[in-house]
């Protein structure tokens, strides 16, 4: 279900907003900007947070169009290709892009007056093959892996793991001990499997390339059979506990602040932004350590994969979208919006960002085992929705390891297809 809903702001925020208009500020005349993107992203506080100072600073309002996030991409999809496309779409780059005519969808940005102020690394996570700038960063540049609760792996004379077989052997002796290993937020959330497919693909780049040239499958990739080998053999252990199924996003927070669950495989920026504070267990008690799926026996980290703004070339306002994107690359306001936020730079003016003690503890570990974001942004007709869709058959016993993977190549095979990918 689509829902719309104002930017949130705070009351003296709103007041001043209202007076701005009220006195004539800003272009209180024109239509509202709209902008698009899912709706957990959407809520981040440094999102509400830019649209708040936007909206007060100019006098302008945004129309904000939040997307149920396991509706975002096809209804995003069809909203362009029926010419109904918001002003700005917030996307990440990557395989689902694939669902637009990029080249005609969007304004190429090349020539703004921001782009010197991008990192080289945000910068080049946004261009396509080509090298044409798509959309500008504006997200939390993070550092995904295995986030643990420190306080009770001490309190039991625990310690993380280096190797698959110790991670395996500390999951089943945290369940042994009456807890859950695993918060595994399957009811709508499927970033977790693309860390396992990262290093498949990032350390054989051949093998990646035949994968797109449809001259091999999932199922002829031993490492994808292992993940969902390991990935069953951890649900029948109780690894993931009872009710993964029914865990989604906002689940996600109670589950580990109360400490019913010891780890998680997501990012450092979500304990900034998304646990409540209050419970038993807050950031401070939680440290980092390699993600272990069965795809690499020494774990892995993935890089930060960042949402783009991007301005749809047939809108009526493009001017006032690219000033909208001026705005939030300005560094008096971007830094407004990421103050206090564990994030690594995006912009070279970044100043009020701060790095997680979590990610600065594991640096060495991090420079020997991080790849780049591989499976989502590079897979032909990947989708992370059809993976998860794969992996609830698995999860829910309809299915087993076999099955899934096979499930995962239809779904692959047959979106290729249809994007018109060459060779499927």
């Amino acid at each position: 279900m689509k829902r719309r809903y104002a930017a949130a702001v705070t009351m003296t925020m709103l007041a001043a907003a209202l007076l701005l208009t009220a006195c004539g500020g800003g272009q209180t005349g024109s239509e509202p900007l709209t902008l698009m993107g899912k709706t957990s992203d959407l809520e981040k506080p440094y999102m509400q947070e830019i649209f708040a100072h936007y909206e007060q600073q100019t006098g302008q309002k945004l129309d904000i169009i939040a997307v149920e996030d396991a509706e975002f991409e096809a209804t995003a999809a069809r909203s362009f290709a029926d010419g109904r496309g918001a002003d700005i779409l917030m996307h990440f780059h990557n395989a689902d892009l694939a669902r637009f005519d990029v080249a005609a969808d969007f304004l190429p940005l090349d020539d703004q007056p921001w782009v010197d102020d991008l990192t080289a690394s945000a910068r080049a996570y946004c261009q396509d093959a080509d090298g044409t700038l798509l959309g500008l960063p504006f997200w939390e540049n993070s550092v995904s892996g295995c986030y643990y609760n420190k306080t009770i792996l001490d309190s039991l004379g625990l310690k993380p793991a280096t190797t698959q077989a110790e991670f395996d052997a500390l999951c089943q002796v945290l369940a042994d001990t009456g807890y859950t290993p695993l918060c595994w937020p399957a009811d709508g959330c499927s970033w977790m499997y693309q860390f396992a497919l990262d290093p498949v693909f990032a350390d054989d780049p051949d093998l990646l390339d035949r994968l797109n040239r449809n001259e091999l499958t999932y199922q002829k990739i031993p490492a994808v059979t292992d993940m969902a080998q390991w990935v069953d053999s951890a649900v029948q252990r109780g690894w993931f506990g009872t009710d993964c199924l029914r865990t989604g996003w906002d689940d996600i927070s109670p589950v580990l602040g109360s400490g019913k669950a010891v780890m998680i495989f997501l990012w450092d920026t979500w304990f900034y932004t998304d646990l409540a504070p209050g419970q038993t267990y807050g950031k401070e008690d939680f440290a980092l350590m390699p993600v272990f799926m069965g795809t690499a026996d020494g774990g892995t980290y993935e890089g930060g994969n960042l949402n783009m703004m991007m301005v749809n070339r047939a809108s009526p306002h493009r001017e006032q979208a690219l000033e909208f994107l001026a705005f939030c690359a300005a560094p008096e306001n971007y830094n407004v919006a990421f103050d206090g936020i564990s994030t690594v730079n995006c912009f070279k003016g970044q100043t009020t960002n701060i790095q997680s003690q979590m990610v600065t503890d594991a640096a060495a570990s991090i420079a020997a085992r991080e790849r780049v974001s591989t499976a989502a942004s590079k897979i032909v007709g990947y989708s992370a929705e059809d993976v998860a869709d794969a992996f609830a058959g698995l999860l829910s016993g309809r299915t087993d390891a076999d099955g899934c993977v096979r499930l995962m190549d239809e779904r692959r095979i047959a979106a290729a297809a249809a994007q018109g990918a060459a060779g499927f």
